[in-house]
């Protein structure tokens, strides 16, 4: 996903206001601590130090992408932020928490794997109200899953629905282990694996075959939620995107899987 537009770093809330009896000292060591800790390992995986940038205010509202492909625009923009250190964290203001207590109207739906390292609101620079999400192990399917992605787009007419892989992707590696081993995993989790069993790429081996995987699982979720009718009936009009994606742990980058 290639974005076409950067904006600066927002400002942190008042350190003195939240911490008027601590010295100025005290005070920026707890912003860091509370602000700081996602932009340090995200720079330990970078090997360099964030750029600095201007302060910029966070909106109050924001043109909603009527479009899949404004939305696909709309969440490379924000990744290029969060992966530059210029998040917005826009669409959190008592305004719009306000706002939001009337109705939704998120412009895009993410599937995505539990992995705590990817949580779209965050790789997407995205507040409240923007982005619905739908989180299952290896972005696994079940009637669940298919049903709050239905529900997004067949009842909020959510534009685009992005299946967002990541590498690393601890549940498509104990899928291949176990495929390999052949031993059972504990509880539910075996059915985690069984479904993404199919998607392994044999022609690879090693951490070569667990990293093919990750995008053929990709592909192959994509593919069967666009074989879903009322979807493809969306898809077909024009009104829908569902696309595959990935989320590189290294960089902080979302790319497409095609």
């Amino acid at each position: 996903m290639n974005a076409d537009r950067s904006v600066g770093a927002q400002p942190t809330a008042s350190a003195h206001k939240r911490f008027p009896h601590t010295s100025p000292a005290r005070r920026a060591l707890l912003r860091f601590g509370l602000t700081g800790a996602a932009a340090l390992g995200a720079t330990a995986a970078l090997g360099t130090a964030p750029a600095s940038a201007p302060p910029t205010p966070t909106p109050t509202s924001r043109r909603r992408p009527e479009t899949p492909d404004d939305a696909l625009r709309e969440l490379a923009a924000g990744n290029l932020r969060w992966r530059t250190f210029r998040e917005r964290h826009p669409d959190e203001s008592p305004a719009v928490r306000q706002s939001l207590t009337s109705g939704q109207h998120p412009f895009a739906l993410v599937l995505g794997c539990i992995d705590s390292r990817v949580p779209p609101e965050l790789v997407f620079d995205q507040g409240l109200g923007d982005l619905m999400t739908v989180r299952s192990a290896g972005e696994v399917l079940d009637e669940a899953v298919l049903g709050s992605v239905a529900y997004g787009v067949l009842e909020l007419d959510i534009p685009l629905v992005l299946v967002l892989g990541h590498q690393s992707c601890g549940a498509v590696k104990a899928a291949v282990e176990a495929d390999e081993s052949g031993e059972r995993l504990p509880a539910h989790i075996q059915y985690i694996a069984d479904q993404i069993a199919p998607n392994i790429d044999r022609t690879k081996e090693g951490d070569a075959r667990v990293d093919s995987t990750i995008d053929a699982n990709v592909r192959a979720v994509r593919a069967r939620l666009a074989a879903e009718p009322d979807l493809a009936a969306k898809v077909t009009s024009g009104e829908l995107a569902i696309v595959g994606a990935r989320y590189e742990l290294t960089t902080q980058h979302v790319h497409r899987v095609a």
